[in-house]
């Protein structure tokens, strides 16, 4: 007669049965969220030599392989497109940050797992700053100087403390490198500051870097949340 009265109470076993299935996939999404999350700025182009194509796809590998979000220019062409298509053939999340005023120029990705169609160059930055725990610099030209200087630049000023690295691959950045050697010299930069640019070889040496200065656990700088206002 209760099962008559209370015909829900039949079904206890398989209520509990279905809420456990809904916790346990819930668990399973939230264990498939990157942790973290690395911006990588790199070229349209493709370059001359090979290797730049293939670091930057070594690297957007790694980047999924480990778990970790990309965060990047949002473009389909060059090394952007490399780096961001081989994260996501490895099945990693990859955000992208284009200025609808260029997305003809670069081409926006369609496939990524978040496109953000900004007004402008200064946002794309900013929103790539706040999306990313970690920079890296591909071969690149300008466009990727600019952005990977600035963000050296904010660490400076102790904006950021998260690690900056630069991907030398076949000693492409030596010149620039001996200019901030030099720089030193004329008493232009501090030494501690020219310490902020982290150098790998290859994407590998590139996240070794990270998952070290990560595993510190320290703000190196420390970060000056008065600094913050800069950058809004």
């Amino acid at each position: 007669m209760a099962s008559e009265r209370y015909p829900q109470a039949l079904n206890t076993n398989g209520f509990l049965h279905a809420l456990k299935n809904i916790v346990t996939s819930s668990l399973n999404l939230n264990s498939m969220q990157p942790a973290k999350s690395i911006a990588v700025f790199c070229a349209s182009a493709s370059g001359t030599n090979s290797i730049y194509m293939e670091t930057a796809r070594d690297l957007g590998r790694r980047i999924a392989e480990r778990n970790y979000g990309l965060v990047y220019g949002g473009a389909t062409v060059g090394t952007m497109g490399a780096v961001a298509d081989a994260a996501l053939a490895a099945g990693g999340k990859v955000i992208g940050v284009i200025p609808g005023v260029i997305i003809d120029l670069e081409i926006a990705h369609n496939g990524l797992t978040e496109l953000h169609i900004v007004g402008t160059m200064h946002e794309r930055k900013a929103l790539m700053a706040e999306r990313a725990d970690a920079f890296v610099a591909l071969p690149g030209g300008y466009g990727t100087l600019d952005e990977f200087i600035e963000i050296l630049t904010w660490a400076q000023l102790r904006i950021h403390a998260k690690p900056c690295v630069m991907v030398n691959v076949g000693g492409y950045f030596d010149p620039l490198l001996a200019f901030f050697d030099r720089a030193v010299e004329e008493g232009m930069l501090k030494q501690q500051n020219r310490g902020l640019i982290q150098i790998a070889r290859d994407a590998s040496e590139a996240l070794e870097i990270i998952e070290r200065d990560w595993s510190r656990g320290a703000e190196t700088p420390a970060h000056d949340a008065k600094m913050d206002e800069l950058v809004k």
